[in-house]
């Protein structure tokens, strides 16, 4: 296994939308391995194969406070199953350090394929329903900044490019 590096904005290549994966073969469960160690290094609760510049539709989550119930979304689709909305916080490994309040539907249910290429259905809520929508969205190009105005989304852009020249000048 592997740490992979995870991108951060306003890095481009998190806009790429991700291609559906044709065959859940040894490179992508090696990739489902190195995503789940990356993850849990940085630490995170979601990482999308969009974050560390592979774009196909892979996702991997775990909320436990122990790393014990890790979960494999391969081609996820998502059905919002309720019109009610929830406000929670969220932050971002590609967007470290920033957290802000996003609205999203607070049951969804999710259908894709696990680890082994077989496919499952899952009624999602709470952090859960969360991650797994923050995570769709990297798969779609987006990140939760979107969601914000103009004026937050470009102010954590600026700090993020700042820390980014920073770095790269030390």
């Amino acid at each position: 296994m592997a740490i992979l590096t995870i991108l951060e904005f306003p890095d481009t290549r998190l806009r790429t939308v991700a291609k559906p994966v044709a065959e859940v073969d040894e490179r992508i469960r090696q990739l489902v391995d190195d995503m789940f160690e990356t993850m849990y290094a940085a630490p995170g609760i979601g990482l999308a194969a969009t974050q560390v510049n592979v774009h196909e539709r892979v996702i991997v989550i775990d909320v436990s406070d122990d790393n014990s119930e890790p979960l494999v979304f391969i081609n996820p689709e998502l059905e919002p199953l309720t019109d009610e909305l929830e406000e929670m916080q969220e932050g971002c490994l590609s967007v470290p350090g920033f957290y802000e309040n996003v609205v999203r539907p607070e049951r969804v249910r999710v259908k894709a394929l696990g680890r082994d290429g077989q496919p499952f259905e899952r009624v999602l809520e709470g952090l859960l329903a969360v991650c797994i929508q923050h995570e769709c969205d990297h798969l779609n190009g987006k990140l939760f900044v979107d969601y914000l105005s103009n004026l937050k989304r470009n102010r954590i852009r600026k700090k993020l490019e700042k820390i980014h020249r920073t770095q790269a000048s030390a």
